[in-house]
């Protein structure tokens, strides 16, 4: 089977499933498109990684990396491997005195700990055929599913309006609150636009 490499191209809140997030993975050389469901927490954690972020405390999966470092082991890949009734299944392909060692993982927490590594992310041919959607899909895929890209931007822009009245020392103030409290997802949204004040 042919290997796919994927590439993380967004988060998105699930309409349809409470407290749960849509992340989307995009073949790297095409235009399909792997929505999975995943759990808040794990959203977070890769949110919090790909926006690099330092929680006051390790989460989870920064605890699985120093281990993976302190015992020199590499995380090579995650690979998406099988797609059976709605659930995804994943591996973390790791390297320890060049032996390679197959981790299985749920998805959500594969991608969690390879992101902190850089790591590629693969799925095969036939899981990118059984589960991808294409372009033309995607709008009607979301408007069952998730957020989409209009909605979520609105809520950004709405977020980001109520921060126009504030100083760059209160957004900074606010962001350390976000991160004291371990709110990612509004620490995230207090970073853009102070990223946007920046430019």
């Amino acid at each position: 089977m042919q290997k796919v490499r994927l590439e993380i191209s967004g988060i998105a809140y699930s309409q349809t499933q409470s407290g749960s997030y849509v992340l989307t993975l995009s073949e790297a050389s095409g235009n399909r498109k792997l929505p999975i469901v995943i759990g808040g927490f794990e959203a977070q954690a890769i949110a919090v990684e790909l926006e690099k972020m330092i929680p006051n405390r390790p989460l989870t999966h920064d605890l699985i990396k120093a281990f993976c470092v302190s015992f020199d082991v590499a995380i090579k890949e995650v690979l998406i491997y099988k797609f059976v009734e709605g659930v995804f299944y994943a591996k973390l392909i790791c390297e320890r005195d060049g032996v390679l060692t197959e981790i299985d993982s749920r998805t959500s927490d594969a991608i969690a700990v390879g992101v902190r590594f850089n790591s590629p992310i693969y799925t095969f041919s036939n899981v990118l055929e059984d589960a991808g959607i294409t372009r033309d899909q995607e709008d009607a895929f979301e408007s069952d599913s998730l957020i989409s890209q209009d909605d979520d931007t609105l809520e950004l822009e709405d977020a980001t309006t109520s921060y126009s009245s504030s100083s760059m020392e209160e957004l900074e103030k606010q962001l350390q609150d976000a991160l004291e409290k371990e709110d990612y997802e509004l620490a995230s949204k207090l970073r853009d636009e102070i990223k946007k004040r920046d430019l």
